[in-house]
């Protein structure tokens, strides 16, 4: 991340920033994506060039703006996990001081994620993304080159820019998408409380999720399937999920909606075979500083679908740590693209009365 209190003059699509100085001329690069450690999600990031020197050495401006440009990569696209964690809460974290006065430039443009996210970068800016593909050279009293990163769908008030925290972020959010619950004391006490369970057609799919469904009825829920079908229209998810009391899926980019959840809600996160690290990470410790109740159920070997494939005593499923040391791309293959899950309905039913329980104690 670079940040220039002086004017600077933007050209070649957004990928060169030319900083009118007095001083001595040098340049640097920076990528504009908020996971700079991570070499994997930089890979398709294309570098911008900070140029340092006098306005002699700088092309003239077609157009003059008054407020600061921020300037970031949209080439990491197409998984809501990520792309709230590293894209959406970084542009917040960013941006919320400048009070809805700057001008969005994105490099590797994706008009498809800009349109995705509009309401978001709507409230975050009073003006409309800029699109610098026609070469034009656009001038400022300053910019922004790339996002600020906390954690993993994190924000910390103790971290620079100080002051933000999870739940201003969440109430932005419903702000954005118009969602009026809050806290699921305002739901109606006589309804029965909605669970919606995320439905995969793929990977980490549930083999038996007919039966989950009706054991989650049995025991008193409305259950709501929230499937591929809603697509990235975002405003269905938030209305969908911000008015639900239990949120229920397999471990994947969709348990990032629980962003959406009122406070009290449950995030019930079912863990497959050797994904332990990342569910507790990226979705449970998250949802606790949301607010939230969070529960998980962890699969035994023979409720994954690996059980059948490689047998009960492969290191696949003995030993998972020893895929994992092979390599990232080795593990992602087998736990996370090569895995479906059988639920227990014995064990299930055990967690899933404890997230009724959650509800009802929310609820009084």
């Amino acid at each position: 991340m670079c940040l220039s209190a002086n004017p600077v003059r933007i050209s070649n699509r957004g990928l060169t920033v030319h900083v009118l100085s007095n001083g001595s001329q040098f340049e640097r690069s920076v990528r504009p994506y908020a996971r700079r450690e991570d070499k994997h999600m930089m890979t398709p990031v294309t570098p911008v060039q900070i140029l340092h020197g006098d306005a002699g050495n700088s092309p003239p401006c077609h157009f003059i703006h008054g407020i600061s440009a921020v300037i970031f990569s949209t080439a990491v696209t197409g998984n809501g996990f990520h792309e709230f964690s590293e894209m959406v809460i970084p542009l917040f974290l960013t941006c919320r001081h400048f009070r809805s006065q700057l001008k969005f430039v994105t490099t590797d443009r994706n008009a498809s994620w800009i349109q995705k996210y509009s309401r978001i970068l709507n409230r975050l800016s009073d003006y409309e993304a800029l699109n610098l593909d026609d070469g034009s050279v656009h001038c400022f009293p300053g910019a922004v080159v790339g996002l600020r990163y906390h954690n993993i769908l994190a924000l910390n008030t103790s971290d620079v820019p100080a002051g933000n925290s999870m739940r201003e972020f969440r109430q932005f959010l419903r702000e954005s998408y118009d969602v009026k619950i809050k806290n699921v004391h305002e739901m109606e006490k006589l309804q029965k409380p909605v669970l919606i369970l995320i439905s995969r057609n793929h990977t980490r799919k549930f083999l038996n999720e007919d039966a989950v469904v009706e054991l989650a009825q049995e025991l008193g829920f409305e259950v709501v399937r929230a499937g591929p079908t809603l697509g990235s229209n975002l405003e269905l998810w938030a209305k969908m999920v911000g008015s639900g009391n239990v949120l229920v899926g397999v471990h994947g980019a969709g348990l990032s909606n629980e962003i959406f959840l009122p406070d009290g809600a449950v995030v019930f996160q079912v863990v497959p075979l050797g994904l332990d690290w990342p569910s507790t990470f990226f979705f449970g410790i998250p949802a606790t500083a949301m607010d939230l109740h969070y529960l998980e159920y962890k699969i035994e070997p023979k409720e994954s679908s690996l059980s059948e494939v490689y047998g009960p005593d492969d290191p696949v499923i003995v030993d998972p740590a020893s895929i994992f040391a092979k390599g990232y791309v080795a593990g992602r293959a087998v736990y996370i693209d090569g895995q479906n899950v059988k639920i227990n309905l014995d064990r299930f039913k055990d967690t899933l009365e404890e997230a009724m329980r959650l509800v009802r104690h929310s609820k009084t």
